[in-house]
């Protein structure tokens, strides 16, 4: 009798009917798990099979965060929805059921192949997300504009759709509006586009489209220039761009102090860039470490549990881990036996949590020497851009003492009685006139200019060390949290691996 679990009414995704689907398909990938539907934790299916189920409607999948692949086709689906946390999911196949509208994508950002094939769909939309999209299939639908396609454009790694079968076909041959529009494609319609359609592409398109090709290019080159900046934190700092900010409006207090500050400014930036590649290179490395110390842990493990199985199994072709105590008839006998194997389950348990804790501590070591080294780096590159670039030069220049300041203002008084003095006051438009009668309202503004550049320079350098420090802090606790998770995960197969294995005993008492 057939397995398949064959449903004849139109119903809703469930959990039996996901539980029974992860138990048809499930294939152990992990040296301690075990491919008893009980035990199979939904966060843990990557691939999944609905196929031919009458679902009506998606549901219950928010379980399953590391799904890549998930088959939906031929059955009774109306809407595309229940997908929000499918947060890895790369192939998701949709043919032949009720959809109307493209929606509820949102959230399948990592999706390379969608299969559309075989539903009523009439426009295609709502796929901005899909940035990954290298595979689409939307025939036999309801498509009945060729200008739509060009939506598809905005997927720049898009290598193949499918098309056949909708409306718009009746336009006439629409290969050579999809080679001249879509260059970098390669199959339309399950074949290879040959070269004579896309040697027949218009002039005037392909110069277009290098037009737009050259022009997101460098749109991208500029976001990616940006980001490093940002991830280095010296954004808008390569030039004078700071200090034209601060002098915006006294253009001629910018041609005293512009040059000098953007030349620091840019030796800051350039430091700033060469710091960002040092704590880049040691985070590389400090990854790179860890990945090996855990690779080689599982192998030690593996071998572990290698050794117990031949050990108990030889050359048995029995599922069962302790074949030989099936053939024991001696009560007393058996009862040793169990006893025994009882305490080598015991010990395989102690070594492997041995294993795991030395594992823990390692790691332990490996992120206190890392964040040691990352804290160096943080705090010198924070100290130069406080103590060496424009921020120090900028108050030992500015930033007169107290007493000189006030000798300043009073001899600008001075200067503005003397200017007053001699010159005839009609000679004088009214604005001056009120500057010369008010010298006090004069000597606050020039102070309150000062202020204000150097709240100015005072913010940028907050951002710039409170911005590396959430970094750094940001870094630390993301490693620490995901190494806790990975031992949580690991304890917890460990002890599912040893109660399968006494429970399988306990069943030949």
């Amino acid at each position: 009798m057939s397995s398949e679990y064959i449903i004849s009414e139109p119903t809703s995704m469930d959990k039996e009917i996901l539980q029974h689907a992860v138990h048809e398909q499930f294939k152990p990938d992990h040296i301690l798990r075990f491919p008893d539907a009980s035990q199979i934790h939904f966060n843990e299916v990557q691939k999944l099979r609905l196929e031919y189920k009458n679902i009506l409607r998606i549901d219950h999948l928010w379980d399953f965060s590391s799904l890549s692949k998930l088959e939906l086709n031929n059955n009774a689906i109306e809407k595309i929805q229940g997908l929000d946390h499918l947060i890895n999911l790369t192939w998701l196949n949709l043919s032949f059921n009720q959809i109307e509208k493209i929606e509820g994508l949102e959230c399948v950002q990592k999706l390379e192949v969608l299969n559309l094939s075989n539903n009523k769909i009439s426009v295609i939309e709502n796929m901005d997300t899909l940035e990954n999209l290298t595979h689409f299939f939307i025939s036999n639908n309801l498509i009945g504009q060729l200008d739509n396609v060009l939506y598809l454009r905005k997927f720049k790694n898009l290598a193949a759709f499918n098309l056949f079968g909708n409306p718009f076909l009746n336009e006439g041959d629409y290969r050579f509006f999809i080679a001249a529009y879509f260059p970098k494609l390669m199959f339309l319609d399950s074949r290879i586009l040959d070269q004579k359609t896309v040697s027949a592409n218009p002039i005037y398109i392909l110069l277009e489209e290098l037009e737009l090709h050259q022009a997101d290019e460098a749109r991208q080159r500029h976001e990616a220039e940006l980001k490093l900046h940002r991830d280095a934190f010296v954004e808008f700092l390569n030039g004078s761009s700071l200090f034209r900010t601060m002098f915006k409006d006294d253009p001629k207090a910018q041609t005293l102090h512009c040059h000098q500050m953007g030349e620091l400014c840019t030796q800051l930036f350039e430091r700033g860039l060469a710091e960002h590649k040092r704590r880049e290179t040691e985070v590389k490395s400090f990854f790179s470490c860890q990945k090996k110390a855990v690779t080689d842990c599982q192998e030690k493990a593996s071998q572990m549990l290698a050794k117990f199985n031949h050990e108990h199994k030889e050359a048995s072709r029995e599922q069962s881990p302790f074949p030989c105590l099936q053939q024991l008839s001696d009560p007393e006998v058996r009862k040793v036996k169990i006893d025994h194997c009882n305490g080598e389950i015991n010990q395989l348990c102690k070594n492997l949590m041995t294993l795991e804790f030395q594992l823990v501590s390692e790691m332990e070591e490996k992120i206190k020497t890392f964040e040691s080294r990352i804290s160096d780096m943080v705090r010198h590159f924070s100290e130069i851009a406080q103590g060496i670039y424009p921020f120090f030069f900028y108050r030992k220049i500015t930033e007169l003492p107290q007493k000189h300041s006030k000798n300043t203002h009073y001899f600008a008084a001075k200067i503005l009685q003397t200017v007053a003095r001699d010159a005839r006051k009609e000679d004088l438009p009214d604005d001056v006139i009120m500057l010369f009668e008010d010298r006090d309202a004069v000597i606050d503004a020039l102070a309150t200019a000062h202020n204000n550049h150097l709240l100015k320079i005072n913010d940028r350098e907050t951002q710039l060390t409170t911005g590396i420090s959430a970094w750094k802090e940001a870094l630390i606790k993301g490693i620490r949290d995901e190494e806790l998770k990975r031992n949580r995960m690991n304890i917890s197969d460990i002890h599912r691996y040893v109660d399968n294995l006494r429970e399988q005993l306990e069943e030949l008492i």
